[in-house]
């Protein structure tokens, strides 16, 4: 409900006044011994309470369990009950435990006798107003844990520094406080028209930034990366120079060791481009020169493939002759072997009419003799004998003559018989080395293919090396160009 319904107010301007306290402020009031009496909708939705949950409760409700026992809260009350205002900025605790900031005073309101009968607060809720400072506090905090800072008055009188700066520049801050800032910059700037001009702008409220060259106590050049910030007042008026920095100095003493790198090694660079670039023209007249003999290479070892193949054709011909002429051989042999069983069959043949002939001779003996024994009737049997015997002796000598040549013939067929094995046994070795000597050839063939198709893949490997020659002797050409604005972009970068 209005807090004003709790009020009776003496004229119509305090009424007004206190309606429009009401409509804008949280306010709630309590007996002296604490105990909540009214509460108005601002302050109820502030803390997120009804009235009937909080009335007649102890304010202690909305203050820090750790807090509510403590000497300092009783403190407060005592003085409260005494008729001393009170007002700050309070934490409080809002229903479910949510932390509420406010701005508040509390206010003792005396009887006509004097004495305090109640206290009335009026509070505004900063919640998120606090919040935002202390972010912003925690933000400076952190910049000032990180970075050196330092404050400056537009005219450029030191107004406090922090420990960053101090230690960076060698200085405690009474030795700093009240003098001006070219105590950091080097004399020999002090009165010039840049020096001059760079706190002008920063008094029109121009931001400045950059690199900067400051000297600290002794004499001791230090490097910075500084930004000097114009900080207004809620009047917009320039009220400081808030000044941010890094030291760099490292950084920059890196950079001239560069510099010197950059005068050596650069050098050192164009002299070694320039050799790889002689290099590489000779490596590509050497490259030519290789791709003419390989091209060579490549031709002959075509022709002594093509070579390869026709021996290898020929052996294999050979072989087949080779082969053929052994089946004829064994042929011959077979032929021989029956040729000396026929002359064996034949002698045999050749005894049994010996030995015919043998027993005609010894009948026309026997007929001769019983033909004597005869007289005269036997004589023309005689004759008969006579020639029998005859024509038995002419067998005789015709079968010894047949033996003979039988034998003879038997002879030489034995002769064609070892000279057929010696023969067969010579093709066998033929045959086996015109086949050994076909495998090996057809080896070589494959090999001298190979070879022929290793040479044109390496014939067209050198010509891919020349071509690379070439591409490599462009690349040194743009790496040159390449190095020669690397090396002024790199003085550039060390400046």
């Amino acid at each position: 409900m209005p807090f004003t319904a709790f009020l009776k107010p003496k004229n119509t301007e305090a009424s007004e006044i206190t309606d429009a306290l009401d409509k804008s402020n949280g306010i709630i009031s309590f007996d002296t011994s604490g105990n909540i009496l009214s509460a108005n909708d601002q302050f109820l939705r502030c803390m997120g309470y009804s009235f009937e949950e909080i009335k007649g409760k102890h304010h202690r409700i909305f203050v820090e369990t750790s807090l509510q026992d403590g000497p300092e809260y009783k403190d407060f009350w005592e003085r409260l009950r005494r008729g001393e205002f009170q007002s700050s900025l309070y934490k409080r605790i809002g229903k479910g435990g949510r932390e509420v900031w406010i701005e508040a005073s509390y206010n003792p309101i005396k009887n006509r006798q004097g004495v305090t009968h109640k206290v009335v607060k009026v509070c505004t809720d900063v919640t998120e107003r606090h919040r935002e400072h202390l972010d912003l506090r925690g933000k400076a905090e952190a910049i000032s844990k990180s970075q050196a800072v330092i404050e400056f008055t537009p005219d450029g009188t030191v107004i406090t520094a922090n420990e960053n700066f101090l230690s960076l520049l060698g200085y405690t801050l009474p030795e700093i406080a009240g003098r001006h800032h070219s105590t950091f910059v080097d004399p020999a700037e002090h009165g010039g028209a840049d020096y001059r001009a760079f706190w002008e702008s920063l008094r029109q409220g121009r931001f400045q930034a950059a690199q900067y060259k400051r000297i600290g106590k002794g004499g001791r050049i230090v490097w910075i990366q500084a930004s000097y910030n114009p900080v207004f007042d809620s009047s917009n008026r320039l009220s400081k120079i808030v000044k941010f920095a890094t030291d760099i100095t490292q950084q920059v003493e890196l950079l001239d060791q560069l510099k010197s790198l950059i005068d050596n090694n650069f050098t050192e660079i164009d002299t070694a481009l320039s050799a790889a670039g002689r290099q590489a023209e000779d490596a590509a007249q050497r490259s030519g020169a290789t791709q003419g003999t390989v091209q060579t290479v490549a031709a002959s070892a075509e022709e002594l493939a093509a070579s390869a193949r026709e021996i290898a054709d020929s052996m294999i011909r050979s072989r087949q002759a080779a082969s053929t002429a052994m089946d004829e051989t064994e042929n011959a042999d077979r032929a021989a072997a029956r040729l000396t069983e026929v002359a064996k069959a034949m002698g045999g043949i050749v005894d049994l009419i010996s030995s015919i002939a043998s027993q005609i001779n010894l009948l026309a003996l026997n007929a001769t003799i019983e033909a004597a024994r005869a007289g005269e009737a036997g004589r023309g049997f005689a004759v008969v004998a006579n020639e029998v015997k005859n024509l038995a002796n002419q067998s005789a000598s015709a079968t010894a003559q047949i033996t003979k040549e039988i034998e003879g013939m038997q002879a030489v067929s034995s002769d064609v018989v070892a000279s057929l094995g010696n023969i067969r046994q010579a093709t066998g070795n033929l045959m086996e080395f015109v086949t050994v000597s076909a495998g090996a050839v057809e080896e070589q063939s494959a090999v001298t293919g190979d070879m022929s198709t290793n040479m044109q893949n390496a014939s067209a490997s050198v010509n891919a090396v020349d071509h690379n020659i070439g591409a490599i002797n462009a690349a040194i050409t743009q790496i040159a160009a390449a190095v020669s604005e690397t090396k002024e972009a790199a003085k550039v970068l060390a400046r």
